[in-house]
């Protein structure tokens, strides 16, 4: 509770409160009230009580906890690539994927005015790293110093808890209002076409029969034998079975840099005869594979 800036900490009781009443209504979400985080838990749930957690470790315990029915976690942007660790949490966590929503990013640059009302120049802005990545160029043209912070919504909370006019956050719009900051420049983010894909997980995952008529997405992690071929043997099953492969992508585990982890999503869902066929392929070549969730395929809005 501590680690929130204190301009957040009443609203932060207020939601715990409300979700700790009702947690089978309670979705969790990393960061401040006026993340972005906040408002795609709105969006893909807008009957849900939010519940703000400081860190995606806390998010996802409350959870496991009971705390919560739900989670949303950013788990990509089409900008700045993978939110860094998440591939991590996510199968450690032992939750289940349950949904996934896709959700425009705009950013602004938010500060507190001078005693004559002027904005800037600014020194520094605090941001999420993928906040500050999704900026970079925008930071750099204008000479500003990107510090990183928790969460969007949290910086803005930050700086106003500072009171220094020389130093600004990169947030969303509602985060202004909210922490009484006076927006310097919107739209802020180097493409505006921005878009992060978060993904809802829950206790239990979805039966894939429920998903029968519905385009579904599974998504799943393994890893293959050290051999020769074996990645190609293991993704063979795919294209002999028509599975089309949306995500492919590697991590490493431990420190030997000998054993790579593969994060992947498949349009398709067990019990479709195809998706079996080629998933038993790939667990033939595999020394670990599990499936994270089954789920309905959203689709990007601009």
């Amino acid at each position: 509770m501590q680690s929130f800036p204190s301009p957040a900490l009443a609203m932060v009781e207020k939601m715990q409160a409300a979700a700790a009443a009702a947690p089978l209504q309670a979705a969790a979400f990393q960061g401040s009230p006026g993340a972005n985080s906040h408002r795609a838990a709105g969006e893909a749930m807008p009957e849900s009580l939010p519940l703000p957690c400081f860190s995606f470790e806390d998010a996802l315990d409350a959870v496991k906890d009971g705390r919560a029915a739900s989670a949303i976690i950013p788990i990509e942007n089409s900008q700045n690539g993978r939110v860094a660790d998440i591939h991590f949490l996510l199968p450690e966590s032992g939750l289940a994927i349950v949904g996934e929503h896709f959700m425009p990013i705009s950013h602004a640059l938010m500060a507190l005015p001078h005693a004559d009302g002027s904005l800037g120049p600014f020194e520094a802005a605090y941001s999420h790293p993928q906040a500050l990545g999704q900026s970079r160029h925008f930071l750099r043209e204008r000479g500003i110093v990107p510090l990183s912070h928790a969460d969007t919504a949290g910086a803005a909370a930050y700086v106003a808890e500072r009171g220094d006019p020389a130093i600004a956050a990169i947030a969303p719009v509602l985060a202004a209002d909210l922490y009484g900051l006076t927006i310097a420049e919107s739209r802020v983010e180097d493409a505006h076409d921005n878009m992060t894909r978060f993904v809802i997980l829950a206790r239990e995952p979805l039966d894939p029969a429920s998903l029968s008529g519905e385009t579904a997405m599974t998504t799943f992690v393994f890893e293959v034998k050290n051999i020769p071929a074996a990645l190609y043997k293991a993704m063979g099953g795919f294209a002999t079975n028509g599975v089309n492969m949306t995500k492919l992508e590697s991590y490493q585990k431990g420190a030997s840099f000998a054993a790579t982890t593969f994060y992947a999503d498949i349009i398709g869902a067990p019990g479709d005869p195809a998706v079996d066929r080629a998933l038993e392929e790939l667990a033939f070549h595999c020394k670990e594979m599990r499936v994270l969730g089954s789920y309905r395929q959203a689709r990007p809005r601009g």
